[in-house]
């Protein structure tokens, strides 16, 4: 039986009642993607997905890649590579690509509620599935030999990889040394260490194309010091003829110098790879031009979309695992018996501490769901108005703003939630490898860490995306948040006591759970301020009082954005609950209601202390000796 349980439910429910992707699907540039069209796409990757991706979770983490140092190759499970032909096969990749790359155009919110169900069922098969996607950074930005080369990668499925982290850099980017030298026909040889190459090596791919972020020398206006000095650049793993495709039988100086031994998802290669050090690494400037970090950030940006929808759909499936579990997994009286022994033993779905356990699992995942979701659906209006030759600023800033909130809040909030709830729904069991919820809480971890650690995601989002912006994304983000909660509503839930079922105290939850928000930013603006040298008794070591607070600030701004999104849910389910449904659409309207009004009751409140820890922060942890540590 397969370990992946997907709730294709929910996301039907998220994509069509709650974001209303109806306005999108079937209409311009979408006109062949229509939502009947959408629902059997949906469908039939759940099937793949639960079936032959779902097949090789568990042997790709018992028996890992074994890496050759004498050949410096990677052999993978034979099980992997069948999940992986069966994947490339369904070409669902296709949702992801333009119509000139023979792909079928489809908004982000469809492309990432497939990718859910494809990263829940077996998230290192997705990575290694890379170089379709990733081809059209290379459509994009490229000239016609580097189009060409995009269309090379997706006709022969080739894989691909982002190549940024070097030993001694790790997250400081603008630190990297590996240089590239030009040549005198134009191509570039590549010298220098990488390390965290997600793909870096495997067998499953005749080739690989490594987008790597390198520093020119010796050309004018280029190679300086940080960010600005690095260029981008094309670096196949073999020699190919750039207008076949076809490989020529050489190999080029790119190797893997070791793979790492990991925590988990053991099946996905983390490798270190050496450029030059056998024999010149070839490769070209991406678009002849210098401009290697906004580039890369194309990739960065779809990797913390990933990263974030990979923790959510992992969380998912192990709530529903921990769910079948409890229904199942009888023991004890129920704690009104009174301690009479003789009292049956019931599954323990009717111990109260399992209930609130349970109820804060559903929360996340739904909520976490719609964050992602809704995240989508603002980025299928910046689609759209590129379909049609505009830009959507306000749609571009609002995502630039959500992105680390995502990543960020999502993979914290869902690695958390599924070590210290879910795999604790099992007891002991939990713990064993005969359920996957032990290998879920080792997967999930490096989500908090790859494509920019939760530290990084929390002053990205107040540096660059509040203080940056000037606030205006969070304002239209204030805007939407405070008009729901000012909105005067009639639905009401027919089984709440009294007929008061209008969210009245959930709306003043969310209402002050926002204002909380607000003086956490106010707070920290004010703080940074404070900083300057040229401020009135300006202290530059304030700017420490504002870093001790940023991952604060990222996991309140979670907390509000979830809640606003699960109320709105409640909203939609409160309505429907007042017409005629089946057993099942009655169960899942009340679950909707349910964990909203849990979620809001629960988190929310907590809400004013982390306003009142960031008011008071001081410089006491930043004046201690190293040595008290």
């Amino acid at each position: 039986m397969s370990h992946y349980k997907s709730n294709l439910r929910d996301i039907f429910f998220n994509l069509f009642e709650l974001l209303g992707r109806d306005e999108v699907l079937g209409h311009e540039p979408y006109e062949e993607m229509d939502c009947d069209t959408a629902v059997a796409v949906l469908t039939e990757i759940e099937h793949l997905a639960t079936t032959k991706l779902a097949a090789s979770f568990v042997d790709g983490d018992r028996t890992p890649p074994a890496y050759a140092p004498e050949t410096r190759t990677v052999t993978l499970p034979e099980t992997f590579k069948a999940s992986y032909a069966s994947l490339m096969e369904a070409g669902f990749y296709n949702l992801g690509l333009p119509a000139e790359l023979g792909g079928q155009p489809s908004p982000p919110s469809l492309q990432w509620a497939a990718n859910e169900l494809n990263l829940g069922a077996n998230p290192a098969l997705f990575m290694y599935a890379a170089g379709p996607k990733f081809a059209t950074v290379l459509w994009f930005n490229g000239t016609e030999r580097d189009r060409r080369i995009a269309e090379i990668m997706i006709e022969r499925q080739w894989g691909a990889t982002m190549v940024l982290t070097e030993p001694d850099a790790g997250s400081d980017v603008g630190a990297g040394r590996t240089r590239a030298i030009p040549q005198a026909d134009g191509s570039w040889h590549l010298e220098g260490v990488k390390r965290f190459i997600t793909s870096g090596e495997q067998d499953m791919t005749e080739n690989i194309i490594h987008l790597v972020l390198a520093r020119p020398v010796g050309v004018e206006g280029a190679g300086g010091p940080g960010t600005k000095g690095l260029s981008l650049f094309v670096v196949p793993k073999h020699h190919f003829d750039p207008t076949t495709g076809e490989l020529t039988g050489e190999r080029n100086g790119v190797y893997a110098t070791n793979v790492e031994k990991k925590m988990g998802i053991k099946v996905s290669t983390t490798c270190e790879l050496t450029f030059g050090d056998q024999e010149p690494a070839r490769g070209w400037l991406l678009g002849e031009v210098h401009d290697g970090i906004a580039q890369m950030f194309q990739v960065i940006e779809h990797a913390r979309m990933l990263v974030g929808t990979k923790a959510i759909a992992t969380l998912s499936t192990g709530y529903l695992n921990a769910l079948d579990y409890a229904k199942t997994r009888v023991q004890g009286a129920d704690l009104a018996s009174g301690g009479n022994p003789d009292a049956p033993r019931v599954s323990i779905t009717h111990h109260p501490d399992v209930r609130r356990s349970l109820m804060t699992q559903k929360a996340y995942a739904e909520g976490l769901r719609s964050l992602v979701l809704y995240t989508a659906s603002v980025q299928d209006r910046v689609a759209l108005a590129a379909a049609a030759g505009t830009t959507d600023a306000d749609a571009e800033r609002l995502n630039d703003l959500l992105l680390p909130i995502v990543k960020g809040y999502g993979s914290e909030r869902s690695w958390v939630v599924l070590g210290t709830e879910s795999l604790q729904t099992l007891g002991g069991s939990g713990f064993l490898s005969d359920y996957p919820l032990e290998q879920y809480v080792r997967d999930a971890k490096i989500d908090t860490l790859y494509e920019g650690t939760t530290a990084i995601q929390g002053q990205d989002l107040f540096f660059r995306k509040i203080v940056k912006d000037n606030g205006q994304a969070l304002t239209d983000l204030s805007t939407q948040i405070g008009q729901f909660v000012a909105t005067e509503t009639v639905r009401v839930d027919p089984r709440a006591s009294g007929g008061d079922g209008q969210l009245k105290e959930e709306r003043e939850l969310l209402e002050q759970g926002l204002e909380h928000v607000g003086e956490i930013v106010a707070t920290m603006i004010m703080t940074l301020q404070s900083a300057s040298p040229v401020a009135p008794q300006g202290e530059v070591r304030n700017i420490y009082k504002v870093g001790l607070n940023t991952t604060r600030l990222l996991m309140a701004m979670g907390d509000v954005i979830c809640a606003w999104l699960l109320l709105r849910g409640a909203e939609v389910a409160l309505d429907k609950l007042n017409g005629e449904l089946s057993a099942a659409d009655q169960a899942f309207y009340e679950g909707k209601v349910a964990s909203a009004r849990w979620f809001a009751r629960t988190v929310l409140p907590k809400l004013a202390a982390e306003a009142q820890i960031a008011e008071a922060t001081d410089l006491a942890i930043m004046d201690l000796p190293e040595a008290a540590f």
